[in-house]
């Protein structure tokens, strides 16, 4: 039957992608970007042999399975290695660690508080020092403490714009062999630095340029936490119906936390358990 073993051929690409996205995440360093591009062009142009070679019969669809396998192969590991050497390419250079920077840029996340501060992600816009322009990471992972503040601290929206001086770093994490990797999901999710917004008394206080439209989703998730904190009276209770309504997981007291692990309920709290219940309960208002 041509159109199933047409089908077949098909199928083949998607245990090549995997194989090829596995295989490049065994490298130890990263090739050049044009050697993944060309990896890119080669997997189109087996896809189109594999193709060709399927239609025909008498044994021709299995060796268009195997072409397909190499395209797919060839396609996965190629646009892996093409987003990973877009990013390294972007990373801080070793020169701007630990130094004074002006960025400007907007709130890019639902900020989480903690005990001594405010750690939100931040959409670079521009970057400068000294009158100079630099180039940094698209996204950063911004923190401002409270402990040695000067005057009440900013309330941080998600799609504020504002005007900071930050201190960044590479990302970085601790080595915990079958632990949380702190490291690869900063580089999971796009953010090329760490830092943390200076606020001394000598330091420029952070400049509000105003609401800028975006991150529409993270504003609205911010508003209703707070409407939650505003209408309900005590905070324990107000900080567990935010994280459950909105994911704001940093509502939640550490008391509260330590009671959830010890009693094996944590994992109530996670963002999935939390979507279930709103899509079952806005199926049950729709019915």
């Amino acid at each position: 039957m041509p159109g199933l073993n047409m089908a077949w051929v098909v199928l083949a690409v998607l245990p090549g992608w995997v194989l090829g996205v596995a295989l490049q995440l065994q490298q130890a360093a990263l090739w050049p970007m044009r050697v993944y591009a060309l990896g890119l062009l080669g997997a189109a142009a087996l896809g189109g042999l594999a193709l060709v070679v399927g239609r025909r019969g008498n044994g021709w669809p299995a060796i268009g399975v195997g072409i397909a396998l190499c395209a797919g192969a060839l396609a996965g590991g190629g646009l892996t290695g093409v987003r990973a050497a877009h990013f390294a390419a972007q990373a801080l250079p070793p020169a701007l660690e630990g130094i004074d920077i002006e960025v400007t840029g907007r709130v890019a996340s639902l900020p989480q508080r903690g005990a001594d501060g405010v750690r939100f992600e931040f959409a670079l816009e521009s970057a400068a020092r000294g009158g100079q322009a630099l180039r940094l990471p698209a996204l950063l992972q911004l923190g401002w403490y409270s402990r040695g503040a000067v005057g009440a601290g900013p309330v941080w929206r998600a799609g504020d714009r504002w005007r900071l001086t930050v201190r960044l770093r590479r990302p970085h994490g601790n080595s915990n062999p079958h632990g949380f990797d702190r490291e690869r999901w900063l580089w999971e999710n796009g953010i090329g630095a760490t830092g943390y917004v200076r606020n001394g008394p000598r330091d420029p206080r952070p400049v509000f340029l105003g609401a800028s439209g975006w991150h529409p989703v993270e504003a609205a998730r911010q508003a209703v936490s707070e409407r939650i904190h505003q209408r309900v009276d005590d905070a324990r209770s107000a900080g567990v119906l935010a994280a459950l309504v909105v994911g704001d997981q940093s509502a939640i007291d550490h008391s509260d936390w330590t009671l959830f692990r010890s009693t094996g309920v944590a994992h109530l709290m996670s963002i999935s358990g939390l979507h279930v219940t709103l899509f079952a309960w806005l199926a049950t208002a729709l019915l």
